[in-house]
């Protein structure tokens, strides 16, 4: 029986593959055997992450461009085409908060910085349209294709001063139900979009909020420790099962769904 977990000879592309939870991803995306596109706009870290790929075995293309940038998505879906020829999953792992788009504890409520949050809303949600736009057209012209977008505990249950990140998941959220409807609809189950939505996760954009400068935890991470049923935070390869399941052939009548790897975090009432 053929291996429904396989990815192999498909073309992966993962955008903000530089970051942490992207390294892990496209490693294991290689792993199962596909050509993975790393997109990013840090050459250092995109060869990094590419040469992990290689020494491991895989087939990588690192292809640089910032993905609120049409002119960019476009070139670099150019070069992907020129290179492999096709498009079979799209991983929009690209996003993050920013410092502007918090609230402290301490700051009035009302005095949120609106352009930093502007900025938040349009790195996630529109990091994750304008890509989609620019590759899910070929996957359009071949009639198949997987599109995992990546939101946060945040769009499930409120968390205090992440603003902007919490627009922002919420709308992808929407967005994936709305476009797998519609790709359900016009191609026949051909292209499929989802969602994970990962727990805590210690990454660049959320140290600041989760370690002391002596690396202890700050009261914000043990208190999302003490609701995670697992006791800990996740580990970046814990979120990597789920997206090849998503990527591939076994999941092929999921669709419109946003699968949540959180320790249990979500499903815990406190009590």
């Amino acid at each position: 029986m053929p291996n429904q977990f396989s990815l192999e000879n498909k073309v992966v592309i993962i955008t903000g593959a530089t970051g942490v939870l992207g390294a892990s991803m496209s490693l294991a995306v290689a792993e199962a055997g596909a050509k993975v596109a790393i997109l990013g706009r840090n050459a250092e870290r995109a060869e990094a992450r590419a040469a992990a790929i290689r020494n491991a075995g895989g087939a990588c293309l690192v292809v640089l461009g910032d993905v609120l940038d049409v002119g960019q998505m476009n070139a670099a879906c150019d070069t992907i085409m020129r290179t492999w020829g096709r498009i079979d999953g799209l991983v929009n792992a690209a996003g993050g908060n920013m410092p502007g788009a918090t609230v402290g504890p301490s700051q009035n409520l009302f005095d949120v910085g609106i352009e930093d949050t502007r900025q938040a809303v349009d790195l996630n949600l529109f990091g994750t349209i304008i890509p989609t736009t620019v590759f899910g057209r070929v996957m359009a012209e071949q009639g198949s294709g997987s599109i995992v977008n990546i939101s946060s505990l945040t769009a499930q249950r409120p968390l205090t001063r992440v603003l902007g990140y919490t627009l922002a998941k919420t709308a992808i959220e929407g967005y994936t139900r709305w476009m797998a409807t519609e790709l359900g609809q016009r191609y026949g189950g051909g292209i499929r979009m989802n969602a994970i939505a990962p727990g805590v996760f210690l990454t660049e954009q959320n140290r600041s909020l989760m370690l002391e400068a002596d690396g202890s935890h700050t009261d914000r991470a043990r208190k999302f420790i003490a609701n995670t049923p697992f006791g800990r935070f996740g580990e970046p390869e814990e979120l990597t099962g789920t997206l090849i399941y998503l990527l591939s052939s076994a999941s092929r009548f999921v669709n419109g769904e946003t699968v949540v790897v959180d320790g249990g975090f979500n499903a815990y009432s406190g009590v």
